[in-house]
């Protein structure tokens, strides 16, 4: 049986075109944190996953442009905190540049000493294990060393340019 694909089909693939398309895929929303030598240090990615369970990886993809990882990198320990719902203020607060992005941010020492953002709905503590070129980002493996979770706390969730909730089932 044949059937159509769904959508215009795109030619020349653009980074408009990736954007676009792509942004169909709804993604979690994740702050990087470390103690730097000049103290707390962080910022927003969206491309963050689990990559293996043994052993425990995890993976994101930092700009290439980031003035923030490469700082990140050289401490080599850092949390990624997995934004709750109700925080949108700080996916836009640790995505500006220039600024103190912890000036009013409340938070926890991980094991690592690295921030754990009040009220997020997970944390992964880790190490830096590995980069790989990923084009205009750097592919970032790290190993988990600790990690915890609030089961009550809806994520973050960005899909097609904007932030986005899906509800629990049954709700």
């Amino acid at each position: 049986m044949s059937r159509s694909l769904p959508g215009p089909v795109t030619p020349v693939v653009t980074p408009e075109s990736m954007r676009d398309a792509l942004g169909a895929f709804a993604s979690g929303v994740v702050v990087v944190t470390a103690i730097g030598p000049d103290g707390p240090i962080g910022f927003t990615c969206q491309s963050f996953a689990s990559l293996s369970l043994d052993p425990p990886l995890v993976s994101f993809a930092p700009s290439r442009g980031s003035s923030t990882w490469p700082r990140i990198r050289e401490v080599g320990r850092f949390c990624v905190n997995v934004l709750a719902a109700d925080h949108e203020h700080h996916s836009a607060g640790f995505a500006r540049s220039g600024v103190d992005k912890f000036a009013g941010v409340t938070w926890a020492a991980a094991p690592s000493g690295s921030p754990v953002l009040e009220g997020v709905g997970a944390w992964v503590d880790c190490a830096l294990w590995n980069e790989y070129d990923g084009g205009d980002h750097t592919i970032v493996v790290a190993r988990v060393d600790a990690l915890g979770a609030d089961p009550d706390r809806l994520p973050l969730l960005f899909h097609r340019g904007t932030y986005a909730l899906t509800p629990r089932a049954g709700s």
